[in-house]
């Protein structure tokens, strides 16, 4: 028996992050196309087990061993299973084998904002443009990523396709809670989400007592001990909330709660949160970059995230105008209505019917 089409799984981690939650959330809507889907974890689909170990979850020695795995024993399973392509949701797939391939590219951050000695650099400079010249066609989650891919790798145009993605309407609602008064953050703590700056904004609110701060996401050994120090030097450090990871069912009741959410990242492949903050009525201040534009729409106030004084300006007058945050609400729920899993699968599956 023959499996036409394989999806990489592989990588797939317990904790939701943004690529589980594109992958979880794609695939069922994949099942016109019959897949078998390459995976560590008992699901309800045709699958094929994988190693445990190849995920995130190891850290660098996990990514080591997927890209070993990918390279040396993916090729042999597509050849059992008499498979005619392959599906990564992320940019990994064989080099110079005879697998046929589409994968998906979520953003090239790591070459817009490389860190010193990080293992990313190398595998964007020197892996990434491989898969991509090799790739039967590329998806990506935004425009702004399509044009990093030509821009970055000159891969034409015509070989990629943007999908943006969605969210879970049954999850992120409006649930008509009281507001408290805090602005919302949720995301990593590394440098490019530009979190000193938002920091600074907030401690120059000119009623930033009445005010707290909330920044959810895990902390990072690298980056959080900074951005605490900066919030004991401005002298608001209890005002600040930093709140670790915080699990998935617990957001909306967080975000419905907010006063806004405040998002000022200096590139985003598309930003979810901004996404699921529109979905629940939340207010959303978020950059004029990148693809936060094509996800926010006329829904959201955009700034210049490198000008401290918009981002402050934007948190002052969600907080003393009502009549905005109404209307920003409003708008955000039905921006976030445009957007579904139902539409991106059916997207996904066009293209990928087109190669098999």
């Amino acid at each position: 028996m023959s499996h036409p089409l394989l999806v990489n799984l592989s990588f797939l981690i317990t904790k939701p992050t943004g690529l589980t939650t594109y992958a979880a959330n794609l695939f069922p809507h994949l099942q016109p196309l019959n897949p078998t889907l390459l995976i560590s974890q008992l699901a309800p689909h045709t699958c094929y087990p994988v190693p445990p170990n190849l995920t995130p979850e190891q850290g660098t020695k996990g990514h080591l061993r997927r890209l070993l795995w990918t390279q040396l024993q993916l090729p042999r399973i597509y050849k059992k299973l008499r498979s005619q392509l392959l599906f990564s949701p992320i940019p990994e797939a064989p080099l110079y084998t005879n697998c046929r391939y589409i994968i998906t590219v979520h953003d090239l951050i790591p070459l817009r904002f490389p860190k010193p000695f990080s293992p990313l650099t190398p595998y964007h400079r020197y892996y990434i443009p491989q898969v991509l010249a090799q790739a039967q066609h590329i998806l990506c989650n935004s425009t702004a990523t399509a044009e990093d891919i030509t821009h970055f790798f000159n891969i034409p145009a015509s070989k990629i396709t943007p999908i943006l993605l969605a969210y879970d309407a049954n999850h992120f609602r409006w649930l008509n809670l009281p507001k408290r008064n805090y602005f919302l953050y949720i995301g990593r703590h590394d440098p490019h989400k530009n979190l000193q700056r938002l920091i600074a904004a907030f401690a120059e609110l000119p009623s930033c007592q009445d005010y707290e701060l909330w920044l959810a996401g895990s902390a990072d050994q690298r980056y959080t001990p900074r951005l605490k120090a900066d919030v004991d030097q401005l002298g608001i450090t209890n005002q600040v909330k930093f709140l670790e990871y915080v699990p998935y069912d617990q957001l909306p009741t967080l975000i419905n709660q907010a006063i806004a959410l405040v998002f000022p990242s200096l590139w985003e492949g598309f930003g979810l949160p901004v996404l699921e903050a529109m979905a629940c009525g939340t207010p959303v201040v978020t950059s004029n970059l990148s693809s936060l534009p094509e996800v926010a729409g006329d829904a959201a106030l955009l700034v210049n995230p490198y000008n401290r004084g918009e981002i402050t300006a934007a948190m002052q007058v969600i907080a003393t105008d009502s009549e905005l945050r109404s209307r920003l609400s409003s708008l955000g729920i039905s921006r976030a209505s445009q957007f579904s899993w139902v539409k991106t699968g059916l997207a996904t599956v066009e293209v990928l019917s087109h190669y098999l």
